[in-house]
């Protein structure tokens, strides 16, 4: 690998150029290889002097994400803008410069790579990392190799996330479980998934990772034994039929799909058959079906395991067949069939079409426009969602999970999330029919509008033209964010003025439980200003879009307050740094284990939502009539609290006979003795046992609830160490109760 040969030759790194171009050699023309190694060098150039955490000279990345699309056959567009990917961001190099040098295509990919640099006013961390999804999904809109490079950047930073600090390990890994694994899977880019997939599984959860690798290793002979035997007989069965065979193989399932099924399945490693398939790639459509029948006369196929998604295709491109059997022992075996076209399309999704885009024909350029049609209705997010965190978030809901597949009376298949009702259906179809849904139907039968379809169900639905209109507890039922946002429309437009009184008389609410003054908040100029940071031409709108639901009514509050007490925006963390300054003369003894700072003969007390320990960073807050309470910075509580009322604390010098009672939750795989195990874990860190709540869920899995006595930080993190190694145990987290 290219990225392996930086680190060995790091004394040269322009020669280097040469094993990139020896890649690219294996598809590209040699012309192109000249515009490769131009936006090489201009990238060299720019990047020079720049270094990755893990010490690296940067060029290794935009080399390494480069890599990765060759492997992907990616066009020579796309090439040079993963080459040129960082340029803007990271360096002086301006887009009109690249746009002048390497044309309008390359600067518009950049462009949509390009995080937003600019610090917007009220925007939060999580407001400014939504902005920028917003901007890579609009983008991808124009130009879909926007995400497939993007999918890569991500990649590479997985497979080198190991020099980063723990606390950022985790929180790549979370962020790529949650938006850039579904998009891969969405895209149809299972080569980049599955390692997407394994790696965020390795840094959040490593123990399950690595107990997982290490069952699959030690049951490897045995399985690769049975599926030789297996392929040959496959191979002498259709040698006899005279079916030309492209390959015959054995696929092993990734770490991250087991970890997935016994998890939601719970069931136990030894319970899961379906540790490898067999794949069978074949010349035709008319052999994938012959090879099916084939298989059904040899083995006895399993009720309920036929999938034909070469008739169905599902909306990632994927075309195959899936059946499982019953072996010649009685083992479940998952064969898979088709064609060498279907096998690069399942393996490399819409990005197989750039590796034949140069001789694309009109039919199959329209036919590639056709299977994304799910990508421009969720485009249709943007236009329905007031701000950008509700846009990622929709898209989430709707497109990156667990979805069932419903038909239409004329047999057309609809995709929705997984738990949606007729209405979700309805509105999916069109908004008029979901204006004006007064019942349905599903496979012939009246059903109520809470209804939860299945897979293979067919929604008919039925209106009425004297339909009012939908009604308030619709926003209650539908799973989809598109039948709730069109929901939320109609009662913006359709009901205005009742949505604007409503929502001032909400706003005024929120104001007055925070002692404002409405007419020293309520002014037009600011209003209006607000009203834009929303996207909104008019403060009535505002008023309307907490009236219908589109935005909260803090969230109006937060902006229409901001700086009016506090020069710094008032958000928790900012309120936080901008208390006084510590001074050692102002410290009071009071409490238990904490000091407020300027301030003596204050009741205090540790929040049992997040039960802080010594070492933990801490906020305080002033109750009404209990005092002080004390919460750790991390605890999702504090989101709800008014900022204003954050107060500095600070923990007192550690008492070594105090302790901290903390709530620990453990899970893992029941067997006989893990209870013991764990508290023996607990008392050789000399921590004491409070209180203790196992329970064991079907297919053998055992959570287990502490209570436990703690003096700091660290013998907390000693005592999750310890419990973490025990064998069987998955995972160890610290708890939280919602307030």
């Amino acid at each position: 690998m290219i990225s392996k040969l930086f680190r060995e030759r790091g004394d040269d790194w322009m020669s280097l150029l040469n094993p990139l171009l020896d890649l690219g050699r294996t598809y590209l023309a040699e012309e192109d290889l000249v515009h490769i190694e131009r936006a090489y060098r201009f990238a060299e150039e720019a990047h020079r002097g720049q270094m990755r955490k893990s010490g690296d000279p940067f060029i290794i990345h935009p080399v390494a994400v480069t890599e990765i699309l060759m492997g992907l056959k990616m066009d020579l567009s796309t090439l040079i803008a993963a080459l040129l990917h960082d340029v803007v961001e990271d360096t002086d190099v301006e887009l009109e410069e690249i746009q002048e040098q390497f044309g309008d295509a390359v600067a518009l990919i950049v462009d949509g790579l390009t995080k937003l640099k600019r610090s917007f006013k009220y925007m939060s961390k999580s407001e400014h990392q939504a902005e920028n999804y917003r901007k890579m999904f609009i983008a991808m809109a124009k130009d879909v190799r926007v995400v497939i490079i993007k999918l890569a950047d991500r990649l590479h930073n997985m497979r080198t996330v190991q020099h980063m600090s723990e606390k950022k390990q985790i929180e790549y890994a979370e962020e790529t479980l949650e938006i850039f694994a579904p998009l891969s899977h969405r895209l149809g880019i299972s080569k980049i998934r599955w390692e997407l997939e394994d790696l965020s599984l390795r840094y959040k959860e490593p123990q399950a990772y690595y107990r997982i690798a290490s069952l699959m290793k030690k049951k490897r002979t045995e399985r690769e034994h049975f599926l030789g035997e297996i392929i040959e007989t496959l191979k002498g069965r259709f040698e006899k039929y005279q079916i030309p065979l492209e390959d015959i193989s054995g696929r092993p399932k990734h770490i991250y799909s087991i970890y997935r099924k016994m998890t939601l399945q719970h069931k136990p490693f030894n319970e899961i058959y379906d540790l490898m398939a067999v794949r069978v790639i074949v010349e035709s459509l008319r052999d994938c079906y012959a090879v099916l029948g084939i298989v059904h006369t040899m083995w006895r196929p399993m009720p309920g395991r036929f999938k034909d998604y070469i008739a169905m295709p599902k909306n990632n491109l994927y075309q195959s067949l899936h059946t499982t059997v019953h072996g010649p022992r009685g083992e479940p075996i998952e064969i898979q069939i088709r064609t060498t076209e279907m096998h690069k399309t399942a393996e490399f999704g819409i990005a197989a079409h750039w590796a034949y885009k140069e001789g694309t024909s009109v039919e199959r350029e329209q036919d590639f426009n056709e299977k994304l049609t799910w990508f421009r209705e969720m485009m249709e997010l943007q236009n329905d969602s007031n701000n950008a965190q509700e846009f990622v978030e929709s898209i989430k809901g709707d497109w990156f999970k667990d979805t069932v597949f419903v038909f239409t009376p004329k047999s057309d298949v609809i995709e929705l999330p997984a738990g949606s009702v007729p209405l979700d259906f309805a509105y999916r179809i069109h908004t008029e029919i979901g204006n004006k849904c007064v019942g349905s139907k599903v496979n012939g039968k009246i059903v109520p509008l809470d209804y939860k379809l299945r897979t293979g169900d067919q929604v008919q639905i039925i209106t009425s033209k004297h339909s009012f209109g939908p009604s308030r507890d619709w926003l209650k039922l539908v799973k989809s964010s598109h039948a709730r946002n069109k929901i939320r429309s109609w009662f913006k437009t359709q009901r205005k003025e009742e949505s604007i009184a409503k929502g001032r008389e909400m706003i005024e609410a929120v104001l007055k439980k925070n002692h404002f003054e409405c007419s020293e908040v309520l002014k037009n100029d600011r209003l209006l200003e607000v009203s834009k940071k929303f996207n909104m031409n008019e403060s009535d709108d505002l008023y309307a879009a907490v009236g219908y639901g589109g935005i909260t009514a803090h969230e109006a509050y937060r902006r229409l307050t901001h700086g009016l007490r506090d020069e710094e925006a008032p958000t928790i963390a900012e309120a936080i740094a901008n208390l006084p300054e510590i001074k050692p003369k102002k410290f009071y003894r009071s409490g238990p284990g904490v000091t407020v700072v300027g301030a003596d003969n204050v009741m205090i007390r540790l929040s049992r939502c997040c039960n802080p320990v010594p070492g933990e960073e801490i906020t305080g807050f002033i109750t009404r009539g209990r005092g002080v309470s004390v919460h750790r910075l991390e605890c999702p509580n504090i989101q709800t609290i008014e900022p204003e009322r954050a107060i500095q604390v600070i923990w007192e010098t550690d008492d070594p006979n105090r302790t901290y009672q903390v709530d620990i939750e453990i899970s893992g795989f029941d067997r006989s003795g893990l209870l013991n195990d764990v508290l023996q874990a607990v008392s050789e860190q000399k921590a004491d046992c409070f209180g203790v709540v196992a329970r064991v869920h079907r297919k053998g899995f055992a959570a287990i609830h502490l209570t436990v006595s703690i003096k700091n930080s660290k013998h907390l993190r000693n005592v999750v160490e310890k419990i973490k190694r025990v064998p069987d145990v998955i995972s160890v987290q610290r708890m939280f109760q919602q307030g």
